[in-house]
């Protein structure tokens, strides 16, 4: 996958892709917004509803806890039913509970809510990846990186909606996420048709089976304690800049913004330039510094390392997509799932502990805890190295038929 070049302005480019994967992309847009929406309101919440920052946490934890284990369940579902009907499904379910969301009168019921929203986000992100994979022109290269577009450009987005919507009222970006999620639900129903079922169906262990490949544990405990410093840095830095929504959401745009660039133009070209795992294990070296900075620095300097970070873990995204869709002979949607039940649990524990860390500590902590599984996933990327390499390369002609078959259904 690093020779390619997905820019090519061929049939292969990102930019020549059919509507489908246009509409199930867009859609994925929306749903990465859901992600940090409510970065720049947590402290507006925690205001209206009365509730700590510990507490408010939970909107994270409850919505990533449920979207790890809905991820053994996406693959079950979208065999059975396919792939189209599996992302209506997911997108129905966000669009009913961010509406509840934005109707909450108690963190409790807010948290309840956002539980229900994560069910329905994973159905629709695990298996739009597969969408986009199997529907896109030029192979999974240019897939991944407009997948990875979307998450970027969602990520940027989200919490831009939700602090302008957010500066009238913290539930109108709730609100707003339901109506723009309909719309994707519009989308889809128009311009994707039904996507061929696979000939074996999925079982709800398939995830959890393919986990015992070892390229693909590695990958995905690595991403686990990657994704629990991306989630310190998403979840609890609002609560240390402590500005107001317009001035977090502008700080958390700009994150966004690099975060889409250097995972879309950056990483592909570093790659090809140094090669996955050296890139990865220099990126998470990285932004450990960046979060030690981050938490020792200044209110300025925490506010430059905030946005810096987007740029490592916009690389860490590509890469680590790229490993696990790759590195294992598991069917990509069942690698992806067992890869996401992994790194998703840390999404969930990182926006509670943190705080919680700073209750028993100071302030600091919580970003030294953060900067240390930074490492720890550099050190297991640079332990299986060997294997990681060796499987990934042994596997690359059978994806690149994989991707040649998928071209040629389309």
């Amino acid at each position: 996958m690093q020779g390619e070049d997905p820019f090519d302005q061929g049939a292969g480019s990102i930019l020549r892709q059919p509507k489908a994967v246009w509409a199930t992309a867009g859609a994925s847009v929306v749903a990465f917004m859901g992600i940090g929406l409510v970065d720049p309101i947590l402290p507006s919440i925690a205001k209206g509803l009365e509730a700590t920052p510990s507490q408010v946490s939970l909107l994270f934890t409850s919505y990533f806890l449920i979207t790890a284990v809905a991820m053994l369940v996406t693959g079950f579902v979208s065999s059975r039913i396919g792939g189209r009907r599996t992302l209506l499904a997911g997108l129905a379910l966000v669009v009913v509970f961010a509406a509840l969301s934005g109707t909450s009168t108690s963190v409790g019921e807010l948290v309840g809510f956002r539980a229900g929203w994560g069910l329905g986000n994973a159905l629709f992100v695990s298996t739009s990846l597969a969408v986009i994979v199997g529907a896109a022109a030029g192979g999974s290269a240019a897939a991944i990186l407009l997948y990875e577009s979307a998450l970027g450009l969602g990520m940027a987005c989200g919490p831009l909606l939700g602090a302008l919507l957010g500066d009238a009222s913290w539930r109108y970006p709730f609100f707003g996420t339901a109506a723009l999620m309909a719309i994707g639900f519009i989308c889809i129903t128009a311009f994707l048709k039904e996507q061929p079922r696979p000939a074996r169906k999925t079982s709800l262990l398939d995830p959890i089976k393919a986990l015992g490949h070892g390229g693909l544990a590695s990958v995905a405990a690595s991403a686990f304690f990657y994704n629990y410093a991306f989630f310190t840095i998403l979840a609890f830095t609002p609560f240390v800049l402590d500005m107001t929504p317009y001035r977090s959401g502008a700080v958390f745009f700009a994150w966004g913004l690099l975060l889409a660039v250097f995972s879309v133009l950056v990483a592909p070209r570093l790659q090809k330039r140094f090669g996955s795992l050296k890139v990865l294990g220099a990126s998470l070296l990285l932004l450990a510094v960046d979060l030690l900075v981050l938490g020792y620095g200044n209110h300025t300097a925490a506010i430059v390392c905030t946005i810096v970070s987007g740029a490592f873990i916009g690389m860490n995204n590509t890469v680590y997509t790229e490993l696990a869709l790759g590195v294992s002979d598991a069917p990509r949607p069942v690698a992806s799932a067992g890869y996401n039940f992994v790194r998703w649990f840390a999404a969930a524990a990182a926006p509670y502990l943190a705080p919680k860390i700073e209750e028993w500590s100071d302030i600091h902590v919580p970003f030294v805890v953060a900067a240390v599984a930074a490492v720890i996933g550099a050190l297991v990327v640079r332990v299986r190295r060997s294997a990681l390499t060796r499987e990934a390369e042994a596997l690359e002609p059978k994806h690149a038929a994989e991707d040649g078959v998928a071209a040629l259904a389309d």
